[in-house]
């Protein structure tokens, strides 16, 4: 079809690449628009937290007034000096630089040699504030921007200095709730960023392969041991927001790639509570946990089907109707995937209910969410039924598509004409042709696609035209 000359930067993200055709158009969905959007969130949400005062071990030793203004060189001296006293001042004042909004002094800090000190110190369960310290300090430099830290260098430099078992071995049931938010975001950062992913050693460090007990509090008031679990399932199953949302976000980060990394999240077992998550109140939960999921159903069918056995399609209608257009869109992506399986699958989304808000999106959404429900169309269309794909134009799916055509996007133009072209096949079948035509030509879609004759872009005038000629030349 023509759409395919046209969408192959598309086509090389799809779902099922390297299958026919038809199922090439199976996409897998992480476009350059969600990465975009992940950046900029990523930098606004998941960076440089601030940690109140109340949160520290000891609020009159780390209050701002007690340390003066240091240089680069005083903190140097004082980190590699043999004083506790000295270790703690020079850890304290090269953290509150790197907490700095701008320009914090990243490379100077790495390029002195300090970040296998600051591990080192974390093991100083006899010096609490040091220890505190040297951990705050390794979070900041572990959240650094790619613009301050070419963020996976870094990251892997503070993995190879084993940072990873050196923080999971301060997890435990005396663990302070606070602590244990800035552990999680920590982990959470080692676990970002791709071109290239995080080493497959350390992701099984943090997904807690390597790790033979952790234990954690349950709730902060009462105190359960639970089963051996992988670290971050331990975390994500604690009531804390803050830290369910950097657990939630180390599983986005890790779920974000091939099929062999959304592998070793589902192994873990942890994807029926990331579905439970995305039902979360706090938007901060449920918005990774929902990135999550959609990173995982755009993995192989059994991947897929490991998220709708969890029960995903019963969730997925009430974000699609969220009151935010960020969570209508995530939800959209996430079904678009579904939608780009196999025909069991697609029976369970249609059984679901998911056909409704679908088309309520294609008609009412914002321009992005209305670009995933059109990508949902198309990946129905092309693996779905005679049957399931007459459910669809029923539900008025061809009708919201069709309105759509005067959009500016020459591109989900392509997408629809080529969604467009997969009804009239499954019409074929049925020997319904002429009936089809005359139901096109009544929504005003015959007029919409002549109109796409004129169109300045060659492929959309190409694609128009080889539909009319195909299914309108009488």
């Amino acid at each position: 079809m023509p759409t395919k000359n046209v969408t192959d930067e598309r086509l090389a993200k799809f779902k099922n690449k390297g299958k026919d055709p038809a199922q090439k158009l199976r996409e897998k969905r992480i476009t350059v628009n969600v990465e975009l959007r992940k950046a900029h969130k990523d930098e606004n949400f998941m960076k440089r937290r601030h940690i109140t005062l109340s949160s520290l071990p000891d609020e009159e030793a780390l209050s701002p007034e007690c340390v003066t203004p240091y240089s680069i060189e005083d903190i140097i001296k004082d980190v590699k000096s043999n004083s506790r006293e000295s270790q703690t001042r020079g850890c304290q004042a090269a953290r509150k630089l790197l907490s700095q909004e701008r320009n914090p002094p990243l490379k100077e800090i790495i390029d002195a040699g300090l970040l296998s000190r600051f591990v080192s110190f974390l093991s100083m369960d006899d010096e609490p504030t040091l220890q505190f310290e040297a951990a705050w300090a390794l979070t900041n430099i572990a959240s650094g921007t790619s613009w301050h830290t070419d963020g996976p260098r870094y990251r892997d430099v503070l993995i190879d200095c084993n940072v990873i078992p050196a923080l999971l071995s301060r997890i435990s049931p005396d663990t302070p709730v606070g602590y244990l938010r800035n552990l999680t975001w920590t982990l959470s950062n080692l676990c970002r960023n791709k071109n290239p992913s995080p080493p497959m050693s350390a992701v099984q460090q943090v997904t807690g392969q390597s790790v033979s007990i952790i234990l954690l509090v349950l709730h902060a008031q009462i105190c359960s041991v639970l089963q051996m679990l992988p670290s971050l399932i331990q975390l994500l199953h604690l009531s804390d927001k803050d830290i369910l949302s950097d657990a939630c976000w180390a599983m986005s980060y890790l779920s974000d790639g091939d099929n062999d990394r959304i592998d070793v999240v589902v192994k873990t077992g942890v994807v029926p509570r990331l579905v439970e998550l995305m039902g979360h109140s706090e938007l901060s939960v449920m918005t990774p946990s929902l990135r999550s999921i959609g990173n995982i159903v755009s993995g192989s069918d059994t991947q897929t089907q490991a998220v709708i056995d969890a029960g995903v399609l019963n969730v997925l209608p009430q974000l699609m109707r969220h009151p935010k257009p960020s969570v209508q869109k995530e939800a959209t992506w996430a079904l678009s995937n579904i939608a780009a399986g196999p025909s069991k699958q697609i029976q369970q989304l249609i059984t679901c209910g998911l056909l409704p808000p679908l088309v309520e999106q294609l008609r009412n959404g914002d321009f992005k969410t209305q670009r995933e429900a059109v990508w949902t169309v198309t990946n129905f269309t092309s693996g779905g039924t005679v049957e399931q794909v007459v459910q669809l134009v029923q539900s008025g799916a061809l009708e919201a598509i069709i309105n759509l055509l005067q959009v500016k996007d020459a591109k989900i133009i392509l997408v629809i004409l080529d969604a467009i072209n997969n009804i009239f096949v499954a019409a074929e079948k049925l020997g319904e042709t002429e009936k089809l035509c005359l139901l096109f030509e009544e929504l005003g879609g015959l007029d919409r696609v002549e109109a796409l004759q004129n169109h300045d872009n060659e492929m959309v005038y190409q694609a128009a035209h080889s539909l009319i000629e195909k299914h309108f030349s009488d």
